[in-house]
């Protein structure tokens, strides 16, 4: 049943004018979309405060890996102050 619904279907699709034309997409190393209007020095505000966003949540992240590694070594102490104790 499913062969026969499908052939009927593929006889009835135009296989003469379906043609199929890509293009690639050609960009250097490095490159990551339109030049900025005033060149790449350019600082707009939209640029300085996605800067500044990105450096913020940069801050936070370093801010909880220090957290979790300050809380690893007084865990690491809390461990050797107690072998100490039991030899």
């Amino acid at each position: 049943m499913y062969r026969q619904t499908i052939s009927r279907l593929v006889k009835l699709l135009p296989q003469g004018r379906m043609t199929l034309s890509t293009t690639a997409r050609v960009m250097a190393s490095g490159d990551t979309g339109a030049p900025r209007a005033g060149g790449s020095r350019a600082d707009d505000s939209f640029s300085s405060r996605e800067k500044s966003n990105e450096n913020l949540g940069i801050k936070i992240r370093e801010r909880e890996k220090l957290n979790e590694l300050r809380n690893k070594i007084s865990e690491q102490h809390e461990h050797l102050n107690r072998l100490e104790e039991h030899l």
